[in-house]
């Protein structure tokens, strides 16, 4: 299929005054014009406008329906005045489905072209963008013969697509990575009994050999301490060490600015959907390439009606995602993919607050960088923080996580599982890799490894997000153990054979996905076994207290004491980064939060053999938020939103 991307320059020739009235006649009508004549717009504004466009490489009509705040009906309106056709509500129409899928759903999404009939021996195909159609009209005309050309609204387009093809879309969201590197085959009943039968093996051990079975899980529990310890060590002195890094373009920043879509996916969000709006509308980038899809649950009317009430400017538009059985994060960002206008697509979360000039960083970095890095990585960082003890820890860890260790990962060149938000990609390369794998429930992480299985790297970008910390115990647990299970996933997924993992990856990066996912669920669910050397310290007999001589218990004591140091000396660095002095005398108590990670990981690796894909939701405006009171004038309808 020939059809080429939505990259044209504005009507460039209303920049100037026709010589007269003869050569203005003789230009074609253009949609400025149009509105020009209805009163819509002077022509000082529409000069501007013009302008806009053609310095940004956009349609003339998408920085009018930004800047103007036009309804999509009266723009289309003029759209197909100027082209002098007709305007086409495809809602009330008989679409003729076959056409659709014969010249494919996502093309039509992509271009916006709806194939609607045949009649006449002719073929009525519908355009958002009558002004670009002849670029695609002899690839329209190889697929049905002739063509004809009639104009419609993206909003009507979006809806009749759905109302005619939405099991296609519903399907290729849940299933668009292949299944060989998707978790969507797994076996829940074959992993519950691969499940009992080692818990059975290991009792059975235990009973017959109980000093050398604890010996062994101890062995184990010891290395990847260890080694998870040096690994964070590692990366402490490497963030010490490192300068300010110097901008060292290799390609110059663009004179034009891409398109960036950012999704957000909200679900049971009706407490933070309004303050979110507020936040979105702080970014610094122009509107005419900023293009926000707010994505909501066919089935979420609270949260609907929560966005209903708001009035949303044209760059937010909602995505309803249909119901389904799977109801997970990625797969309605695999579905809102489909809608998306920009070669730039990032992701929040529904309490996000990024900064401001987040977006212009990001689309000046993958401008510096080539083509290999497909991904960005944001540093997220939390607002009220200080709500209580769990809330500050869980701040530190965020600040270990986000200013320490990830960067650390990306100098020692190995893969990055991403965060759930503050990520840009290029699109692109999103769509080569099959989106996100809409059953993981870590769809993030797994998404770095897939992206480093493929050859590209991601890279941090020292630009922060804001979110609301989890601060209450059970909630934490359960987001938790959601976490653990996917990185159990993820990690059975990449492992399925593990020689073309090895071929992929490379050595060194095929080491760090073990440290990195083996390492840390071994870490949590063999916690006890480390903690059963306190009986030592306590006076108390130890299982492997006839095994092992007194100088290895010494050794052990050693070991964990400058794990322990390190811990916390990484933290403190961490949190003096983030500059949080008041986080630096709560950091040695993270000695008491990471075991509730255990409690997380136990009931994680419980739901692997009976809810592999439910997705336990943290709930989000509970704490309120630093503009929590932050609304927008109501929307007059109260009707829920509808249609894509």
């Amino acid at each position: 299929m020939a059809l080429k991307s939505d990259t044209s320059v504005g009507h460039a020739h209303a920049n100037t005054p026709a010589p007269n009235r003869a050569a203005r006649l003789a230009q074609p009508l253009t949609v400025g014009d149009v509105l020009q004549a209805k009163g819509l717009i002077s022509a000082r504004r529409l000069m501007q406008e013009t302008e806009r466009a053609n310095h940004a490489a956009v349609r003339v009509a998408d920085v009018l329906r930004n800047r103007l705040n036009l309804p999509a009906n009266t723009l289309a309106r003029a759209e197909a005045e100027a082209a002098k056709t007709t305007l086409v509500d495809p809602t009330r129409e008989q679409i003729d489905r076959r056409l659709v899928h014969k010249l494919g759903v996502a093309v039509c999404l992509k271009h916006g072209l709806l194939p609607l009939r045949n009649t006449g021996g002719s073929t009525l195909v519908l355009t958002t963008r009558p002004d670009l159609f002849p670029r695609h009209r002899d690839a329209l005309r190889v697929l049905f013969g002739p063509v004809r050309m009639a104009v419609t609204s993206e909003p009507l387009l979006h809806k009749a697509i759905k109302q005619a093809c939405d099991m296609p879309l519903i399907r290729h969201a849940e299933s668009r990575v292949p299944a060989a590197q998707s978790c969507r085959t797994w076996n829940r009943r074959a992993a519950r009994n691969i499940g009992l039968a080692a818990v059975f093996a290991l009792l059975a051990a235990a009973l017959h050999w109980p000093a050398a079975t604890f010996g062994l899980l101890s062995v184990w529990a010891v290395l990847t301490l260890v080694l998870n310890t040096a690994l964070k060590a590692t990366a402490g002195v490497m963030h010490l060490r490192a300068r300010e890094p110097r901008e060292t373009p290799a390609n110059p920043t663009p004179a034009r600015l891409p398109i960036v879509t950012i999704l957000v996916p909200l679900f049971h969000e009706q407490d933070v959907a309004r303050a979110l709006i507020g936040r979105l509308s702080a970014l610094d980038y122009p509107r005419e390439l900023l293009d926000v899809c707010l994505i909501l649950e066919e089935d979420d009317h609270m949260t609907r009606a929560a966005v209903a009430r708001a009035t949303l400017p044209p760059w937010i538009r909602p995505i309803m995602v249909p119901y389904g059985l799977l109801k997970t994060k990625p797969r309605a960002l695999n579905y809102a993919l489909n809608f998306a206008r920009g070669t730039i697509i990032g992701v929040y979360d529904a309490e996000d607050a990024p900064a401001p000039d987040q977006i212009r960083k990001v689309v000046e970095r993958f401008a510096q960088r080539g083509p290999q890095v497909a991904c960005l990585q944001g540093v997220l960082d939390f607002y009220d923080y200080e709500t209580n003890w769990l809330s500050r820890c869980f701040a530190v860890e965020y600040a270990t996580w986000f200013r320490v260790m990830l960067p650390g990962l990306q100098r020692l060149g190995l893969a990055i599982p991403l965060g759930g938000t503050t990520l840009f990609m290029r699109r692109a390369v999103l769509e080569e890799l099959g989106g996100w794998d809409a059953h993981n429930v870590t769809e993030d992480a797994d998404l770095g490894i897939r992206l480093a299985r493929h050859g590209y790297r991601t890279e941090l970008i020292a630009s922060v997000t804001e979110e609301e910390p989890n601060a209450r115990v059970w909630p934490w647990v359960k987001q938790r153990s959601r976490w653990l299970k996917g990185y159990a996933i993820t990690y059975g997924v990449h492992m399925r054979n593990p020689k073309k993992s090895w071929r992929e990856l490379g050595a060194w990066r095929f080491f760090g996905v073990q440290l990195l996912f083996a390492g840390t669920l071994s870490q949590f669910t063999l916690a006890p076994v480390l903690w059963s050397f306190w009986l030592v310290a306590l006076g108390l007999p130890h299982p492997l207290a006839g095994v092992l001589p007194t100088w290895a218990f010494w050794s052990l004591g050693g070991v964990f004491f400058m794990s322990e140091l390190i811990n916390i000396a990484v933290a403190m660095v961490a949190v003096k980064s983030a500059r949080k002095p008041r986080l630096l005398k709560w950091t040695p108590t993270l000695h008491v939060y990471f075991p509730l990670a255990a409690i997380a990981a136990y009931k994680g690796v419980l739901e692997l053999a009976t809810q592999p894909f439910y997705w336990d939701k943290t709930e989000h405006g509970v704490l309120g938020g630093p503009d929590a009171a932050a609304t927008l004038p109501p929307r007059p309808s109260r009707h829920p939103v509808s249609g894509g």
